[in-house]
């Protein structure tokens, strides 16, 4: 087996004895940019520890303007559909939402370590924009124990 040029010797019946990587260039080039693409959505979404209730339902997903997904991060922090907001920011939205549909559900996801005030005070803004249907979002807790 020769690593070098291909000579003349080598007749034109004989097999080419070298891998063709263009192949898996490509795969590989695919897969980087389906990556790149995915990483930001990775990244965008909140970890937060949910409260346990024992009558928790299964999460019906927010969106068709029917519904507004709040999550408060451990530090206080707002995000509304995976981007951090400021005060006013939520309060805006929260207007434009009961504007649009004044029986339109908030649905507050707070971590468990968010101070109860900070929780009062996004259900004041809702009710202050005119939105008077909050739901809380909590883990169901399990069968054995009391967690």
């Amino acid at each position: 087996m020769a690593f070098g040029r291909m000579s003349a010797r080598q007749g034109a019946d004989s097999p080419i004895s070298a891998i063709n990587v263009t192949p898996l260039v490509d795969v590989m080039l695919v897969l980087v940019v389906i990556f790149i693409l995915a990483a930001p959505m990775l990244a965008a979404s909140l970890r937060v520890q949910l409260p346990k209730a024992q009558a928790a339902q299964q999460q019906v997903p927010a969106g068709k303007g029917d519904a507004m997904m709040i999550e408060v991060s451990p530090q206080g922090e707002i995000w509304i559909q995976g981007a951090a907001v400021d005060d006013a920011a939520v309060q805006q939205q929260l207007k434009q939402l009961a504007q649009s549909n004044p029986q339109a559900e908030v649905q507050l996801r707070a971590d468990t370590s968010v101070p109860y005030g900070r929780v009062v005070q996004l259900m004041g803004w809702a009710h202050a924009a005119g939105l008077s249907r909050i739901g809380f979002v909590t883990d169901p807790q399990s069968k054995a124990g009391s967690n």
